[in-house]
């Protein structure tokens, strides 16, 4: 409750204080020198127009918010997606050339890295920060001919203490403008998230023409398809960053709510006496807040405490791209035949080696009888225990005397598929 890191109260500071000053101000004057109280009615009907306004603003602000999150979900999701399918279904051709193959490496290597570039430059786009100079940009992009690897331009001063507190305080002359950065450039910044979506395009295109990515729809459509994704992924935040609450709305709405909270005073005087004061107080906190709230959301790719956490959803899908290229494209014959893999688990601890010795029919029935075996449950914190003798998930189990390791969950196991 007492937490103040990403709270709206330092922005009502001022606010606040005004308002404070007002109710006193209007107290004093209705105490000592004459009387300001007026009916109650006007504060009934205008508190319902204000309620209405501050709560259409708040759902449009909220729903802008989770459409952005929505929208950097589905990034994250055709990342994975393409990033898949370079990877393990784009053939290297080291059995036919040793340098070819080296080359179809780091070509896969390269195009998952323009998925991560694509991230890092949507956000970078979003925040109004033109050019590729930025730390987890440049290495990523600096080897492209685009638009903004030509327009770099020095980072703006950082603010002066001073504009840090005002902003603090949500002072509106301390507000940063960032498209004024933008729109004063003398030369083309471009749009890098489209430029490096042309590269991806570019690079899928050499897969067809040369093989690698065999002519297979479905793969060439997947891929398409994630380009698609990742492009509407761009125009959909672009939509909501470039569409703010008509300017007329949002004037009328701070007008409508400072003038509700300017009359409280005189409503709430002849019932409430010196109470008004912190009375008044309260109430414009809770009704500066919810507008404070709603304003500072309508835009979700800033950098305030309460906007969406932009570098967090690169440095993730960074992170997910590093562990689909860690280790080699996995062939299935390699892992499904290990012996750590107990197909039949819990029925039979016999791994798949063994298994391939058995008829079709053999290992049919087995799987009709595990449907009636309940797995083993492990708590949370807790690690999984050793199966015991006796009963094991609801089955009774028993061991061979002399053998060194479970058996089949009855005889007629025992009979039909051997100890386990």
């Amino acid at each position: 409750m007492l937490r103040l890191h990403g709270s709206i109260t330092p922005k009502l500071v001022i606010p606040i204080l005004l308002v404070g000053g007002w109710a006193t101000a209007i107290t004093c004057i209705s105490k000592l020198v004459y009387d300001l109280g007026t009916d109650q009615v006007f504060i009934t009907v205008l508190g319902f127009v204000v309620s209405l306004a501050l709560s259409v603003r708040s759902s449009t602000s909220m729903d802008r918010y989770f459409q952005g999150r929505q929208l950097w979900g589905r990034l994250r999701l055709a990342s994975h997606i393409l990033a898949r399918l370079v990877w393990i279904h784009v053939e290297e051709r080291h059995g036919f050339d040793a340098e070819l193959g080296k080359q179809d490496l780091l070509g896969k290597v390269s195009c998952l890295n323009l998925i991560v570039a694509f991230a890092v430059a949507l956000k970078h786009k979003l925040r109004f920060e033109p050019g590729t100079h930025y730390e987890d940009l440049k290495h990523l992009v600096g080897h492209l001919d685009t638009f903004a690897q030509g327009a770099n331009m020095p980072a703006p001063d950082p603010p002066s203490a001073f504009r840090r507190a005002c902003q603090l305080f949500g002072i509106p002359m301390a507000t940063p403008n960032p498209r004024r950065h933008v729109k004063k450039s003398a030369v083309p910044l471009g749009d890098l998230p489209l430029e490096i979506l042309s590269h991806l395009s570019a690079y899928i295109k050499v897969l067809y023409d040369t093989g690698t990515l065999r002519d297979y729809s479905i793969y060439q459509t997947q891929s398409l398809d994630s380009l698609t994704i990742m492009d509407e992924v761009s125009c959909g935040t672009e939509r909501i960053l470039n569409t703010p609450l008509p300017l007329a709305y949002s004037i009328a709405i701070a007008q409508v709510t400072w003038l509700y909270i300017l009359l409280l005073p005189f409503q709430c005087f002849n019932s409430l006496g010196w109470i008004t004061i912190p009375a008044c107080i309260v109430a414009a906190y809770i009704i500066l807040g919810i507008a404070f709230i709603g304003r500072e959301i309508e835009d979700p790719f800033g950098h305030d405490v309460n906007d969406l956490p932009l570098d967090a959803f690169c440095q993730q899908i960074r992170q997910d791209i590093d562990i689909i290229i860690s280790h080699a494209a996995p062939l299935a014959n390699d892992f499904m035949g290990r012996k750590e893999n107990m197909p039949l688990y819990p029925l039979s601890y016999l791994s798949t080696r063994a298994w391939a010795d058995k008829s079709p029919e053999e290992i049919h029935v087995a799987l009709s009888q595990r449907v009636a075996l309940h797995y083993p449950m492990v708590g949370h914190g807790e690690s999984p225990a050793p199966p015991a003798q006796g009963r094991l998930c609801g089955v009774e189990r028993w061991t061979e005397k002399g053998a060194s390791g479970p058996n089949e969950t009855t005889s007629n196991y025992r009979r039909r598929y051997g100890s386990v």
